[in-house]
């Protein structure tokens, strides 16, 4: 079981140019996403949130639902669910302002315990920055690592989101100790002002750092660093790209027996670029259609 940690949302997302476009509601969530993916690639997958009872919050349920996604470790609130309105540019990318204040998910609150075989928890984006959830979520990826489970994170950094910039760096890396495997864009990196060589020493076992069209490299610990190339594919938008990346490499390492630090150490270069095409090519499926929306199995096949 892999268990993905963090908040779901609603994409407000613009049908044309303009302030005062039309917005269609989609579902979504960096964390909600990578659950989804996981979920169509076929691996047994929990998702551990506080999702609002109204509308939103039960559309959002059903979709894990009807992907295979166990919730039995869903909290529920009578709060509104968090809304966020992506700007989506001309190359595909998006910007987002969000709507969180009062919302559902951020008073998650920390879970006595994880799902019966639970091999990996996946944290990220809005639910490490939200408080007082954001506190639970820290909580429960210091307590999983500490027990051996193998723990993912990625920031996908929301600058609109985080009004002490420099507060929120120096806790990024506190966390880097109790951090497995760490994913990040080029953008995040930027951001955070560090390197793959710094993160590593500071605790994960490998580094993959996403650059758009232009593929995923990992660093390892073993000082490893290995590339593949991205799949050239027509762009309708990124929004859920990285969290597709997410998945495909959490599945791909469950697949591989790899979901620990040793097997990571041991990945290789044949088997971590085999890998990283394989992100590669989901990421790129989603990128070519609207929204949120990751591929499934049988589109990966071969």
């Amino acid at each position: 079981m892999i268990v993905i940690a963090g908040e779901a949302l609603i994409d407000l997302v613009p049908q044309g140019a303009g302030a005062l476009a039309a917005l269609t509601p989609a579902l979504g969530g960096g964390p909600y996403n990578t659950a989804v993916a996981l979920g169509r690639l076929g691996s047994p997958a929990a998702f551990c949130s506080r999702v609002s009872r109204d509308a939103f919050g039960e559309a959002l349920l059903d979709r894990l639902r009807e992907t295979g996604v166990v919730v039995s470790s869903v909290q529920r609130g009578d709060e509104p669910t968090t809304l966020a309105v992506p700007a989506v540019a001309a190359d595909g990318s998006a910007v987002y302002s969000f709507y969180v204040e009062g919302t559902a998910d951020r008073l998650f609150t920390a879970p006595d315990a994880l799902p019966a075989g639970t091999r990996a928890v996946s944290f990220g984006t809005c639910s490490l920055v939200l408080e007082p959830g954001a506190s639970a979520y820290e909580e429960l990826m210091r307590t999983a690592h500490a027990r051996g489970v193998f723990t993912a994170l990625d920031p996908n950094i929301r600058p609109g989101l985080i009004p002490d910039p420099d507060a929120y760096r120096a806790r990024f890396l506190s966390w880097l100790p109790s951090v497995s495997l760490l994913k990040l864009s080029e953008e995040d990196a930027r951001w955070l002002g560090g390197t793959p060589a710094r993160w590593l020493a500071a605790g994960p076992a490998a580094v993959v750092v996403t650059r758009g069209g232009d593929g995923l490299t990992v660093f390892t610990r073993e000082g490893g660093e290995y590339s593949v190339p991205g799949e050239r594919v027509e762009v309708v938008d990124t929004i859920g790209a990285g969290d597709t990346v997410n998945a495909a490499l959490l599945h791909g390492l469950a697949a591989r027996g790899a979901l620990n630090e040793r097997g990571v150490a041991v990945l290789g270069a044949d088997g971590w670029r085999e890998l990283l095409g394989f992100a590669a090519r989901a990421a790129a499926i989603t990128c070519s259609r609207a929204g949120a929306e990751p591929p499934y199995a049988h589109e990966l096949d071969g």
